[in-house]
């Protein structure tokens, strides 16, 4: 009887396994991270036409432990190079700007609570803001992650 239940446990579940796995492939989107020499980074999702702003982990390494976040306003239309922000760390402040055009459709709340997270994940949980892109061309004038690489080196 034991085998019998061991049996079918194991169809089901290899049944559930297959399943996963085909319809993971069904959802991929595109997304393309761009970077700007000021060290912000936008992922850029080409289905959605989001682009998620953070900065990158060159930035929060000059910054240092990171004390208060200022995001921009929900709704807020911005203009690429427009200042969205501020970055208050015991080091230094700096000022966050937008790296595309576009809509801000969210901001990380998180960051109101939590500045550190731009130190522990600054450019996954530590996200800036969502921005809705009014022009995706936009991310072709962006650095690639080579091109950032280069202009951090220099």
């Amino acid at each position: 009887m034991f085998s019998a239940i061991r049996s079918a446990a194991r169809a089901r579940t290899s049944l559930s396994l297959r399943t996963a796995k085909s319809s993971s492939f069904m959802w991929r989107t595109l997304v393309t991270t761009r970077y700007t020499k000021e060290h912000e980074a936008v992922a850029f999702d080409e289905e959605t036409g989001v682009g998620t702003v953070s900065i990158t982990e060159h930035a929060q390494q000059s910054l240092g432990d990171v004390v208060f976040v200022e995001l921009p306003v929900v709704g807020s239309e911005v203009g690429r190079g427009d200042q969205i922000g501020a970055i208050e760390s015991v080091k230094a402040a700096s000022d966050i700007y937008a790296p595309v055009s576009g809509k801000v459709l969210e901001v990380n709340e998180r960051l109101s609570n939590e500045p550190g997270l731009l130190n522990r994940s600054p450019e996954h949980d530590g996200w800036l803001c969502k921005i809705k892109l009014a022009e995706p061309s936009e991310m072709t004038k962006l650095l690639t992650a080579e091109g950032y690489k280069e202009a951090c080196e220099s």
